[in-house]
C-alpha cells in the first residue's frame, strides 16, 4: 500500500502564496505520474495538476499561471507551489498517483483556506 502525507497547508489572505509536499513511500516514484486534487466542501474531488515521469505538466484552467507542480525524485516527493491564491482556492489539497491506483489509497490531506 502506497503511503501519501500531505503538508503545508494553512490559511492565507487573497493573493498570497502556500507551498504544499506531499512526501510517498511509492517504490520508483520518478516512473510515476503524479497528481495533485482538491476537494471543496460540498464538491467533488478534482484534478488541479499533474506532472508525468519526464516532468510535463498540465494544468486545470484556473489555476493556469499561478500554480506549479513540481517532484523531486530523489526524495519521493511531490511539491504544488500556490501563487496569487484567491477565496475559491480553498479546498482540502491532496497527492496521488494520476491516476490513482487501487493501492495508492487516498492520505489526510493539507487545509488550505483563502481568506477575502
Amino acid at each position: 500500500q502506497v503511503q501519501l502525507v500531505e503538508s503545508g497547508g494553512g490559511t492565507v489572505q487573497t493573493g498570497g502564496s502556500l507551498r504544499l509536499s506531499c512526501a510517498t513511500s511509492l517504490t520508483f516514484f520518478g516512473i510515476n505520474a503524479m497528481g495533485w486534487y482538491r476537494q471543496a466542501p460540498g464538491k467533488q474531488r478534482e484534478l488541479v495538476a499533474r506532472i508525468n515521469s519526464g516532468g510535463t505538466t498540465e494544468y486545470r484552467d484556473p489555476v493556469k499561471g499561478r500554480f506549479t507542480i513540481s517532484r523531486d525524485n530523489a526524495v519521493r516527493t511531490l511539491y504544488l507551489e500556490m501563487n496569487s491564491l484567491k477565496p475559491e482556492d480553498t479546498a482540502v489539497y491532496y497527492c496521488n498517483l494520476f491516476p490513482p491506483r487501487s493501492d495508492s489509497h487516498w492520505g489526510q490531506g493539507t487545509q488550505v483556506t483563502v481568506s477575502s
